[in-house]
């Protein structure tokens, strides 16, 4: 069995797939700090509770945040006796290499994305991924990632809405009954919600006019289904891209592996 890790700036998702489907997904915090040992205890009292008894044989990490890296890859080694692929890494290989500026990185969640999008819907795409900052990313024809846009995420401009303006509190995001708010909450909250559904619309408008051809739009992350009830027009929203993706890159491997 496989152990699909994907660690974001806020949360970590531990996946296990079969070969099939996930078995289970799942998440805590993202800690730099959080040992193997720490990590080990979590995932175990918590598979127990699930009453799984997976036999995981490889591991593949995903990670935005370097410094928990290395933790991970103690974590695999130590408690499932393998070296994880990591993506990003030169010695993990990509379906599709990005067509990119040289020298550019490309995040991992964002190669990630990539290939589970293109091996669900093909090529020509925009996946709008709605994590701690809100990315749209651009998949060819041939499925290799080309490039763009990076915008704040919805939490993080809630929070420094909330951080930076002591009148206003913290509010939830949700979708407004009207645009115009009658009350403080009511105003922030149709002002984070509509302001997005525009910022995605305008944003997928544009590359769709610079990009001259055709595309899907692919909504992802927590707050798709959300933002999905705002006139926006995602032709699909995956809840498990991240995670399939990287069945998608750990599967490319094992087959380079194995000619």
């Amino acid at each position: 069995m496989l152990l699909a890790i994907d660690c974001g700036n806020t949360n970590t998702v531990f996946s296990i797939w079969d070969g099939k489907e996930f078995l289970c997904t799942l998440r805590t915090s993202t800690h730099h700090a959080r040992t193997a040992d720490a990590y080990f205890t979590w995932f175990s009292t918590l598979i127990n509770h699930y009453g799984i008894k997976p036999d995981i044989t490889d591991v593949i990490i995903s990670s935005t945040v370097p410094r928990v890296v290395f933790n991970l890859r103690v974590f695999a080694d130590r408690f499932f006796g393998c070296r994880p692929m990591v993506v990003g890494k030169p010695e993990c290989l990509l379906p599709h290499y990005p067509r990119v500026d040289p020298g550019t990185q490309v995040g991992p969640d964002r190669l990630v994305n990539t290939a589970g999008a293109f091996d669900r819907h093909g090529g020509d795409l925009i996946v709008v991924d709605f994590g701690t900052a809100t990315t749209f990313d651009v998949v060819a024809h041939d499925g290799a990632y080309v490039g763009g846009v990076i915008a704040p995420g919805v939490n993080l401009s809630l929070e420094a809405l909330h951080m930076a303006a002591a009148a206003l509190p913290h509010v939830d995001v949700t979708k407004p009954q009207k645009v115009i708010g009658t009350n403080t909450v009511d105003c922030m909250q149709s002002g984070v919600f509509w302001g997005y559904v525009g910022l995605v619309n305008g944003i997928c408008d544009r590359i769709r006019v610079e990009y001259e051809r055709p595309m899907r739009i692919i909504g992802t992350g927590g707050l798709a289904t959300l933002f999905a009830q705002g006139e926006m027009l995602f032709d699909e929203i995956e809840d498990d891209l991240t995670m399939h993706g990287l069945t998608v890159i750990h599967d490319y491997n094992k087959k380079a592996e194995a000619q």
